[in-house]
């Protein structure tokens, strides 16, 4: 007689996928976020302040630019207290009357956006060009290299200086106004693409010599395409630090450019601008003049260089605690 065949194992059911959400919840990146307050902190002030930039239209309690709105008589208003009007601004009155507070979430939005800009501009040409040249090597290496290597030998600083100084050489004077801030965007972007192209270039040096390259080649893909679609995703993580704190280096740069008056024009007013204004006054008793758009400048600033900071130490294992 023969026997009956063994019951088979009951199969258990597939797990669930996880959502993106979930799996990012329990990532290394985030979970070192949560448990380091300096990156919540700063990166609460930061969006914070960010976010009442974009929406200054909105939230601001006046226009400073809209001359109707004006009242030359509130001029050097101290905060809080009312003025001749009777209206009482919480940061005080500039020099021509206008709203401290207002002028301040409006210079915010050019600063953030040159910053942002010229950002976006040396990330995209230094990682261009430093993936070329480390993926392709040979004499165009050297060429992009050694050209890094003399512009890093500079402060950043006086290189935006002198692409400035060019650029508003070689544009008509009637338009000089207009673009100015085309202009502040280049030379800030054609300061800093030194950093990126040289990170990346070691980067792209490493990854092409491993195997996924080498068997790309075999199948034929093109060098371009292997350099953007392989090589590319597998070094941005650098990259982003980079940016983040190229971003808090471009928004100081920009201030100083405006305070040295050859940033964006009075008409467009920057933080920078807002603090060579409130310099003129710091003697006379007017000190909130200078004094709130430079703590404006200071937090944004800050706030986004620990980010950048902390980013560093999470995307780096042997930074790890």
């Amino acid at each position: 007689m023969t026997e009956a065949p063994p019951p088979e194992a009951p199969v258990e059911a597939a797990a669930p996928a996880r959502g993106f959400w979930a799996r990012f919840w329990d990532s290394d990146v985030f979970w070192s976020y949560r448990h380091n307050p300096v990156a919540v902190v700063s990166s609460l002030v930061a969006l914070t302040l960010i976010l009442a930039a974009v929406f200054a239209p909105w939230i601001a309690p006046h226009d400073p630019f809209n001359p109707a709105t004006l009242q030359l008589m509130d001029g050097f208003t101290p905060p809080g207290e009312a003025a001749m009007s009777g209206t009482v601004y919480r940061f005080g009155t500039d020099d021509q009357g206008r709203d401290l507070l207002s002028t301040i979430l409006y210079g915010s939005r050019v600063s953030l956006f040159v910053g942002f800009a010229a950002t976006l501009f040396s990330m995209t040409l230094g990682v261009s060009l430093g993936l070329f040249a480390g993926y392709r090597g040979g004499l165009a290496d050297t060429i992009i290299m050694r050209v890094a290597d003399v512009q890093l030998s500079f402060p950043a600083i006086l290189i935006a200086l002198l692409i400035f100084g060019v650029a508003q050489g070689v544009i008509p004077p009637n338009k000089q106004e207009s673009m100015a801030i085309w202009v502040l965007i280049l030379a800030i972007g054609l300061a800093n693409w030194a950093q990126f192209a040289r990170t990346v270039r070691g980067a792209a040096m490493v990854e092409r010599q491993k195997d996924y390259v080498s068997a790309a080649r075999i199948m034929g893909v093109p060098g371009p395409a292997i350099a953007f679609k392989h090589v590319l995703p597998n070094v941005l993580g650098p990259v982003l630090v980079i940016a983040t704190i190229s971003l808090a280096l471009a928004i100081i740069e920009e201030a100083t450019l405006s305070y040295l008056g050859v940033g964006v024009p009075p008409t467009q007013p920057s933080l920078g601008t807002l603090i060579r204004i409130g310099q003129r006054f710091l003697f006379s008793g007017e000190w909130w003049i200078l004094f709130f758009p430079a703590l404006m400048l200071i937090l944004l600033a800050l706030s986004v260089n620990l980010l950048g900071d902390w980013l560093r130490d999470a995307l780096n294992p042997k930074l790890r605690q």
